[in-house]
């Protein structure tokens, strides 16, 4: 039972991690596009930045669900 409490823990923080994750998403998709209304970056560079950082977070999120699926075994296996 302990065990479903930790496991309930770490789904919790991989969530809160992920949303973290996601509002630096926004805030950092925010500078491109004050950056691009204040000519500091033209349409293509701003279209490359974009899915670069996309590209970024996406992994992020990946090696978020990894951690925590691999934690989520290891608690429940011991």
């Amino acid at each position: 039972e302990r065990r479903k409490e930790i496991v309930k823990q770490i789904k919790k923080m991989a969530e809160d991690s992920k949303v973290a994750v996601r509002n630096v998403r926004r805030d950092g998709m925010d500078a491109l596009k004050k950056m691009k209304n204040n000519k500091e970056l033209s349409e293509d560079e701003h279209a490359v930045c974009e899915k670069d950082v996309d590209k970024v977070i996406a992994e992020t999120i990946e090696k978020i669900d990894k951690l925590c699926a691999d934690k989520e075994k290891d608690v429940l296996s011991v």
